[in-house]
């Protein structure tokens, strides 16, 4: 990641706010002690941030599932794989919005525009335009594909995969779009049932012109 999207992603300090209020328990970082304290200490340490998110702290319950989760965070969502990073974070941004998570849209179309993506490729993901000028044909038949992943699985079948084949994608790619839609599925039901709002990174890049600086640097 960047500089820039280390700090956005990081779960900036909000002036006047304390512990996010939860609707079930979670382990602060001024409280954690044995696994989860080290846990904690390792995901500062190997993503170079001073603050552990929410939505990893929803998983302080279970030290195990914790340490899992932070490695699957770090070799699928935020490394280069069989698809980049801005990619990614679309898929990311776009099943976050179909499933209607307010902290998991925010965190990561903030994550996006630190990734080059501008204004109208966030309206068109949040609107479900996905002929929007923003997105490729390409990419944009992958998104309906992950739509399709996330909203009805069931029906997914051979054809979708051919079609997307056709589109110019791989089979890697393709699979890895689904472990993006699979994750950001648990990523939002446990943001959504544990209560996290939204932290207000998109305000705060707005506010600070962060993502100005970011598109001038990829265009």
């Amino acid at each position: 990641m960047s500089t820039s999207e280390y700090v956005i992603a990081s779960g900036l300090k909000q002036p006047g706010k304390g512990p996010v209020r939860t609707n079930l328990p979670i382990v602060e970082e001024a409280e954690a002690t044995g696994e989860v304290a080290s846990a904690y200490e390792y995901f500062r340490e190997h993503f170079g941030r001073s603050t552990v998110p929410g939505i990893l702290r929803c998983f302080s319950s279970s030290p195990e599932m914790l340490k899992i989760i932070i490695q699957l965070g770090s070799t699928l969502v935020f490394s280069e794989g069989f698809l980049g990073r801005r990619m990614k974070e679309m898929i990311a941004t776009y099943v976050s919005s179909l499933n209607e998570c307010p902290y998991c849209l925010d965190s990561h179309a903030a994550s996006l525009r630190a990734q080059g993506g501008d204004e109208a490729l966030l309206n068109a993901l949040l609107t479900g335009d996905l002929g929007d000028l923003s997105i490729s044909t390409p990419e944009g038949h992958l998104l309906e594909f992950v739509r399709k992943v996330t909203v009805e699985s069931h029906k997914v079948d051979e054809v979708d995969i051919l079609n997307l084949r056709a589109s110019g994608w791989d089979e890697k790619q393709i699979a890895e779009s689904v472990h993006m839609a699979a994750m950001f599925a648990c990523f939002n039901r446990v943001a959504n049932s544990f209560g996290l709002p939204s932290q207000d990174l998109l305000k705060y890049l707005h506010e600070t012109g962060l993502s100005k600086h970011e598109e001038e640097k990829h265009p």
